[in-house]
């Protein structure tokens, strides 16, 4: 199975790329562009060493379900999904902060929660909670969109200080962070699932903010079985779980979380499957659409071939 790791396109009057850890985007002319998910994965801010075969895949066809799924609720950039890998869409401005909310005390807030913290970006956790206990409502703990290097924990108040969105954007933004996590918890719900946590990302667009980037992936978000969560709770174990944490908690396994001096360990190819089978198992839970593999012989023509197509069929280039 090829993994597409790395993508170097030229495409009919294109002007910029932006290489991300994941996706790869190629700005259009001056109002549209070419979102390639590729096949690397990210972790602790650092790309692993090893493409997930079908993984880009899997990403972009999740975040175009959830997208066309919640477009009644707030406008998103997506336009055509041309390609397994490839999405195009409007340009935006982007609004340089993630709004990260949580329904669940797991991940990066538990870790802050079991050093003794009680306040995450300002806002307060209550005491008494144990490991994947869910919050008495949802919290909102934004961080900052980071151009290069790390994205960092941020309150609402420094936020506004700092001048990152007007009170009138960010309470827009609050809004829509809480009415997207509530659609996709009751989409998770159907499915058997529960939505953890999760992210979103927003831009702006002739004065009105539009919703941007990924949503509901398991590179964004955390699932949980629903199945069995109660009594796993009360038998303080762990949770079933279908997202990207397995991935960090074999790196922590394995003495690597980011920090200086650590040295990246070598992914070996049965990890590399079980991350693979991760993914297309969270596709077709969340979905229940049945994945159907891509022909990866050439990825790198099939993507050409059918984006040109796209964006000749959507007028986007002549």
């Amino acid at each position: 199975m090829k993994s597409l790791t790395k993508t170097d396109f030229n495409f009919p009057e294109q002007k910029e790329v932006y290489k991300g850890k994941v996706r790869d985007v190629y700005f259009i002319g001056d109002d549209h562009l070419v979102m390639i998910a590729s096949d690397r994965i990210s972790a602790f801010d650092h790309i692993l060493p090893a493409g997930i075969p079908f993984k880009g895949q899997v990403l972009n066809q999740v975040a175009t379900h959830f997208l066309k799924a919640t477009e009644d609720i707030l406008p998103n950039w997506l336009i055509d999904v041309p390609d397994p890998n490839v999405a195009v869409g409007y340009r935006c401005d982007p609004i340089r902060i993630e709004m990260v909310i949580r329904g669940y005390l797991t991940g990066h807030a538990w870790r802050e929660y079991s050093a003794g913290k009680r306040v995450l970006c300002g806002v307060e956790m209550p005491d008494g909670m144990n490991e994947n206990d869910k919050f008495p409502s949802p919290i909102i703990t934004p961080s900052t969109k980071a151009v290069e290097g790390h994205d960092e924990d941020i309150s609402r108040e420094e936020l506004l200080k700092q001048g990152y969105a007007t009170e009138e954007i960010y309470s827009q933004l609050e809004k829509y962070t809480h009415a997207l996590y509530q659609r996709g918890t009751e989409m998770a719900a159907e499915r058997g699932l529960i939505l953890v946590d999760t992210k979103y990302e927003f831009g702006m667009k002739d004065g009105k903010v539009m919703l941007m980037d990924e949503i509901h992936t398991p590179d964004s978000s955390r699932y949980f079985y629903a199945e069995g969560y109660a009594e796993r709770q009360a038998n303080k174990e762990q949770q079933r779980q279908l997202s990207k944490e397995f991935v960090r908690q074999w790196l922590i396994e394995n003495d690597f979380q980011g920090l200086e001096g650590q040295k990246m360990p070598i992914i070996p190819e049965d990890f590399i499957s079980l991350v693979t089978e991760r993914y297309i198992e969270l596709f077709e839970k969340i979905t229940g659409k049945g994945f159907v593999q891509a022909d990866t012989s050439n990825i790198e023509e099939r993507i050409m071939k059918n984006t040109v197509e796209s964006l000749k069929t959507n007028q986007i280039i002549r």
